[in-house]
């Protein structure tokens, strides 16, 4: 993913290559810049901060000597893999053999959420409603519509986005290694939660989102933190009744062989 010029500004020319990674670390460390994002040009760069190329060829290096960046001959320089995965590869299959540990995953991302969302609702700026309003939309549309892809996608950034607007930068990178496991599907699959709202449709979900959006758009922190929970609840409660239902039909399935 490239990123555009516009999120450096000009540095002061007393300790140029020291502010240079200022500016880049302080980038990286609030999760504007994440990992594999693509950096502009030395040139962009240089004219961005009215700094010289070889300033910023030098704070590159010294970016990358740090294992904060990577350059790839004729590629470009990127964002190294600062987080990695949650989990091995290992220990992610462990978990698809044992569908009961989605509830430990669950309740870690019912506190964290409640607090990023009271976050958010006290620290969201202007910019973060904005994109918050954004996905919302998206959301909604993709309802309208009933793409569920879509649907899928907006939920997953919905939630980062809430946690981005927290401005907790801790919680911002830990939460997108939560966030990129549930984009592959390991924990659940948002059709079986669309089952549970009675016709199907995702209605209930919607709903959630919205009450999170406003609760945080009209900064009460309480109230964020009470319509994440309640959200977390709904999805638990949903994988409870789907699990017994299954447990049910595999005791049903064994009498009718004795019959």
């Amino acid at each position: 993913m490239s990123i555009q010029t516009g999120i450096f500004e000009p540095v002061d020319h007393a300790s140029v290559v020291d502010a240079i990674v200022e500016q880049i670390e302080g980038l990286i460390l609030n999760g504007v810049l994440r990992d594999g994002h693509k950096l502009p040009s030395e040139r962009d760069i240089s004219e961005r901060m009215s700094v010289s190329r070889p300033k910023v060829r030098e704070a590159l290096k010294r970016l990358e000597d740090n294992g904060l960046i990577i350059s790839r001959h004729g590629d470009g320089t990127f964002v190294a893999p600062l987080i990695g995965s949650a989990m091995s590869p290992a220990l992610i299959s462990l978990y698809s053999r044992h569908p009961s540990a989605f509830l430990d995953y669950l309740e870690f991302r019912r506190e964290q959420e409640q607090f990023a969302s009271a976050l958010a609702a006290e620290r969201a700026t202007k910019t973060d409603k904005e994109i918050l309003t954004s996905i919302i939309n998206e959301l909604e549309t993709a309802h309208q519509v009933g793409d569920f892809t879509a649907s899928e996608d907006s939920d997953i950034r919905f939630h980062a986005a809430i946690v981005d607007a927290g401005h907790n930068t801790l919680l911002v990178h830990s939460m997108s290694s939560i966030y990129a496991l549930t984009r592959q599907n390991l924990f659940y699959n948002r059709a079986v939660l669309r089952a549970k709202d009675g016709d199907g449709s995702g209605e209930l979900l919607l709903q959630q989102h919205r009450a999170i959006y406003q609760a945080i758009m009209d900064g009460n922190p309480e109230l964020a933190r009470k319509t994440a929970r309640d959200h977390i609840n709904f999805v638990e409660r949903s994988y409870l009744v789907d699990q017994n239902r299954d447990r049910r039909e595999q005791i049903a399935k064994r009498r009718q062989v004795l019959l």
